[in-house]
C-alpha cells in the first residue's frame, strides 16, 4: 500500500525512537533533537497550523537558514495537508514576494524577524497572507500580529489530535506535497509541484541505489529551499532513519565537518572546488620529501581509480598510499568515515574529480533535476566513470530524444508547474517523458554524460555549435582560475570572462613572478596574464578551431551569490553576467577583431 512521506516519517520516529534525528549547534555545544521529539513538535505545529486555519492544500512561505525549525514546518505543513513553499534567503523582497503570492500563501515562516519584515514591505500585494511566524523566539515590540514557532506549538494544543489524524489520512499519494521553485536563472521561478509518491518513491530509490543504510549521518548546508537538500536533510534522513546535523554557516563547513565526521556528504562543485584549493594551497608548503611522496600517491590513486572503472581492485600500493598519505587527507577533511562523497546540482570539471580521485576520495557523481524530484542517475562506487554521472536510477527510465536531449520517466517525474499548464506541456510529453533540457548521451554499458544545456548551447557566426560547458570546465583547469563563462553565440570567434581563485593567489602568483598576490592585483599583472593565456593556449590545442577561446578577460572578483551572479547552489546565471558585466563583453567583442583574428 502507497503511504505519504509523512506515514513514512511517522512510523520511522515511532522506531527510532529516543535516537538522534537532528543535531544543531547552540552557543558552542551540539544538541540533539530524538526522533521522539521531532515528531511530537512537527504533530503540534501541524494542530497550530489548523488552528490558524490552513486549509487543505493550502500553502505556507518557509524561508531560513538550515536548522531543525524548518524541517518541522516543512513536514507540518504537509502533516496539516497543506503544500510547503520554500523561499530561498537570498532573493530580494519582490522575489519572495512573488512566490508568496504565486502559491497563494496564507502564512509565512521565517527565522529571523529580518525576514517577516522583507516580506512584510510587500503587504500591500499579499491580500491572502495573514500570518507570520518566526522560528525563534521573539520578543515583545518586534512586530504586530508575529508570534514564534512555541507560542503555534501552544495554539495547536487547543487543537484535537484525531482532527490532525484525519488531515493525515486525507493524504494521498498522487496528491500535491510540496512546492519547489526553481531558482529562475531565465525569468520568474517556476513551481515545481511534488507528490508524496514522488518523494517517497525517490527517497527509497536514491538510498536503495546508493547503498544509503539507516543510522547514516549527513551534514546539512546547502539551502533547503533546494530539492537536493530536502531529499537528503528531509525525505532520505526519514526514509532511513539517518541523522541531519545542521551546518553553523558555510563559512564553517570546514571546521564543522571535522566535527561531524558524515557518513555520507554531498558537496555542489564550487564547494569541492574550493576544498581542492585549499588542499594545494597546503601542499605547495610542503617539505620537499613530502611532496614526492604525495605525487607518488596521487599516481597511485588515479591508476586505482581507472582500475575500479573496470572492475579491479586496488593492490598493495594503494594500501601503503593510503596509510601514508590518503587516511590523512580525509583525517584533515573530517571524512574519514564517510563512506560516499556526491557532487550534484552543477557540471564539475573532470580534473577536480580526478584531482580527489588520486587523494583516495573519490567524489561520485549524480545528475537529476527538480523537476524529476532530485536524482535521476547515480554513481557508485562499483559503478561509475569519471567524467560521466551514472546510471538511471532502478525503477525509472532514460532516453536521448533525437535531437540529444536526454529524458526521462517514472515515479519520480513531478506533476507539472503550478498554474503554467504551457511549460508543462513543454517540459512533459504526451507519454509522460520528461525533457530536461541537457543534452547527453548514454554509452554502451549505460552511463550517462551531459555534454551541456540545450539553451546554452552557443550558434557561432560561421552556424557551429559550441558546448561552452565543456569549455568551462577545461579552462578552470588553469592553476590559479576559479569561475569560467564561455562567450560568441552569433560571434565569428569565442572568449571568456575568467575569475581568480582567491584561494590559489597567492601560490600562483609566487609560481609565475606576478608581483601582486591578491585577485585584484592579478587581474592586471602581465606575468599572470602571460600565465593565463600559456593555460588557454593549451586548453585551444585540444579543441577544434571552431572551439578554441581567441581573447579573455580577467575580473577582479568573483561570482557570488549576493552579487547575483550565482543562484542559491552555485549555478551561473549567465543572463546576469552578460547583463552586469556588458561593458567588458563588449571589449572582447569589438568590431575589427574577427579580422584581425583571422588574417
Amino acid at each position: 500500500m502507497e503511504r505519504s512521506i509523512l506515514h513514512v516519517f511517522f512510523e520511522t520516529a515511532a522506531a527510532r525512537g529516543d535516537g538522534d534525528a537532528l543535531r544543531y549547534k547552540d552557543r558552542g555545544l551540539w544538541k540533539a533533537v530524538s526522533w521522539r521529539d521531532y515528531a511530537r513538535r512537527v504533530r503540534l505545529v501541524a494542530r497550530g497550523l489548523v488552528k490558524l486555519g490552513l486549509q487543505k492544500g493550502g500553502a505556507v512561505a518557509i524561508t531560513g537558514n538550515n536548522c531543525p525549525e524548518w524541517l518541522i514546518a516543512d513536514l507540518a505543513t504537509m502533516a496539516a495537508g497543506g503544500v510547503p513553499a520554500p523561499i530561498y534567503t537570498t532573493v530580494t523582497a519582490e522575489q519572495a514576494a512573488y512566490i508568496v503570492g504565486h502559491s497563494e500563501a496564507t502564512i509565512f515562516i521565517a527565522d529571523t524577524i529580518d525576514q517577516v519584515r522583507k516580506i512584510k514591505t510587500k503587504a500591500a500585494e499579499l491580500p491572502k497572507l495573514a500570518h507570520f511566524i518566526v522560528m525563534r523566539p521573539v520578543t515583545n515590540g518586534e512586530g504586530e500580529g508575529v508570534i514564534d514557532l512555541g507560542a503555534l506549538e501552544k495554539l495547536g494544543e487547543g487543537v484535537d489530535e484525531k482532527d490532525l489524524e484525519a488531515r493525515l489520512e486525507l493524504l494521498e499519494p498522487t496528491g500535491l506535497a510540496t512546492l519547489i521553485y526553481t531558482s529562475g536563472t531565465t525569468g520568474p521561478p517556476k513551481g515545481v509541484m511534488l507528490s508524496h509518491r514522488n518523494l517517497v518513491f525517490t527517497a527509497r530509490a536514491a538510498s536503495d541505489s546508493m547503498g544509503v543504510e539507516g543510522a547514516e549521518v549527513f551534514a546539512s548546508y546547502l539551502p533547503l529551499s533546494h530539492i537536493a537538500e530536502q531529499m537528503i536533510s528531509i525525505h532520505l534522513a526519514v526514509t532511513t532513519g539517518s541523522t541531519a546535523w545542521f551546518v553553523e554557516s558555510l563559512d564553517k563547513l570546514g571546521d564543522n565537518l571535522r566535527e561531524i565526521h558524515p557518513t555520507v556528504f554531498v558537496g555542489v562543485p564550487r564547494v569541492w572546488e574550493k576544498i581542492q584549493a585549499k588542499m594545494m594551497e597546503a601542499g605547495a608548503a610542503a617539505p620537499p620529501l613530502r611532496k614526492k611522496i604525495v605525487a607518488w600517491a596521487k599516481g597511485v590513486g588515479i591508476e586505482a581509480a581507472r582500475g575500479r572503472m573496470e572492475g579491479r581492485e586496488p593492490g598493495l600500493g594503494y594500501k601503503i598510499a593510503d596509510k601514508l598519505v590518503y587516511s590523512k587527507v580525509r583525517d584533515r577533511l573530517g571524512l574519514e568515515r564517510c563512506r560516499l562523497c556526491v557532487t550534484s546540482a552543477a557540471p564539475i570539471a573532470r580534473a577536480t574529480l580526478e584531482f580527489f580521485h588520486s587523494l583516495g576520495l573519490p567524489i561520485y557523481e549524480v545528475y537529476g533535476m527538480s523537476e524529476c524530484t532530485g536524482p535521476a542517475t547515480t554513481s557508485m562506487p562499483k559503478a561509475f566513470r569519471i567524467g560521466k554521472v551514472g546510471k538511471v536510477m532502478p525503477g525509472t527510465e532514460l532516453k536521448i530524444a533525437e535531437d540529444g536531449e536526454v529524458c526521462m520517466r517514472g515515479d519520480h517525474v513531478f506533476l507539472g508547474y503550478y498554474k503554467d499548464e504551457a511549460s508543462t506541456r513543454e517540459a512533459l510529453d504526451a507519454e509522460g517523458w520528461l525533457h530536461s533540457g541537457d543534452v547527453g548521451q548514454i554509452d554502451s554499458q549505460g552511463f550517462l554524460q551531459i555534454t551541456d544545456r540545450k539553451k546554452d548551447l552557443i550558434i557561432t557566426a560561421g552556424g557551429k555549435n559550441v558546448a561552452p560547458q565543456n569549455l568551462e570546465a577545461l579552462l578552470k583547469g588553469i592553476a590559479g582560475i576559479g569561475q569560467t563563462v564561455v562567450l560568441g553565440d552569433r560571434m565569428k570567434y569565442l572568449a571568456a570572462l575568467l575569475t581568480i581563485d582567491p584561494e590559489a593567489a597567492a601560490r600562483v602568483a609566487a609560481e609565475c613572478g606576478a608581483r601582486g598576490s591578491t585577485p585584484a592585483d592579478l587581474a592586471t599583472d602581465p606575468a599572470f596574464a602571460a600565465h593565463v593565456q600559456k593555460g588557454v593556449d593549451a586548453v585551444n590545442s585540444q579543441l577544434a578551431k571552431y572551439e578554441t577561446i581567441k581573447r579573455w578577460k580577467l575580473l577582479p572578483g568573483e561570482f557570488t551569490i549576493d552579487g547575483g551572479e550565482l543562484t542559491p547552489t552555485m549555478k551561473i546565471k549567465r543572463k546576469v553576467i552578460r547583463d552586469k558585466y556588458a561593458t567588458e563583453i563588449a571589449a572582447l567583442f569589438p568590431p575589427d577583431a574577427a579580422e584581425a583574428i583571422s588574417a
